[in-house]
This record gives structure tokens, C-alpha cells and sequence, in this order.
């Protein structure tokens, strides 16, 4: 199965306390349907100190979150959108967005 959001995408929660925020994705682990964005979802966590490398105390870091909370953000349009697939002349398979019909991923 494709994924239809990928490391480096921008997009929108559009459900959840973080709904209407837009940020990058970080990282996506697709066997747990999660993805990590930049900026959404975060929360606290007590840290202890580690030797001479990690500060102790109280961190805010972003948390994965189900990819079923965010739509991609089209980049010519600039709106959340469905994702499609479509193959080129040429044979080769892109992500294209349903609202304008503008492929997305630019190889």
C-alpha cells in the first residue's frame, strides 16, 4: 500500500485540542499508523538526568499521533486535501490533489 503522507509533507490536524494547526512531519511509522509533526501534540515529560548529557527536569517534546487526525496541505493551493494516485506517461506513480488536481510530489 502507498502511503499518501510522507517525511517532509506539511500538514493540518483536523481533529483533536490541536485542531487547525498545520506543521511538518517529522517522522511516520506506518506499522502503527503514526506520524510525529513539528509543533502538534506536544506534552510534558519528567525527565532524570543522564551522566553528562541530558539536563534533568520537565521537557516538552511532540508525541506520534494517529494519521487519521491530519490531512496533507496541498502546496500550490494551500488547502487541506484528499490525496490520490495517478502513474505519467513515463510510468511513474504521484500523489496528486483532489481539490485542484496538481501533482504533489515534484521529483
Amino acid at each position: 500500500m502507498a502511503q499518501k503522507i510522507k517525511k517532509g509533507d506539511t500538514v493540518q490536524v483536523i481533529s483533536g485540542r490541536d485542531k487547525g494547526k498545520r506543521g511538518e512531519v517529522i517522522q511516520v511509522m506506518p506499522k502503527e499508523q503514526k506520524l510525529i509533526v513539528r509543533g502538534v501534540n506536544i506534552v510534558k515529560r519528567h525527565q532524570r538526568p543522564t551522566g553528562q548529557l541530558r539536563q534533568g527536569g520537565i521537557i516538552e517534546k511532540e508525541a506520534p499521533m494517529y494519521w487519521s487526525k491530519v490531512m496533507l496541505v496541498c502546496p500550490s493551493c494551500d488547502k487541506p486535501t484528499r490525496v490520490g494516485f495517478k502513474f505519467l506517461e513515463d510510468g511513474t506513480k504521484v500523489r496528486y490533489c483532489k481539490k485542484c488536481g496538481e501533482i504533489i510530489d515534484k521529483k
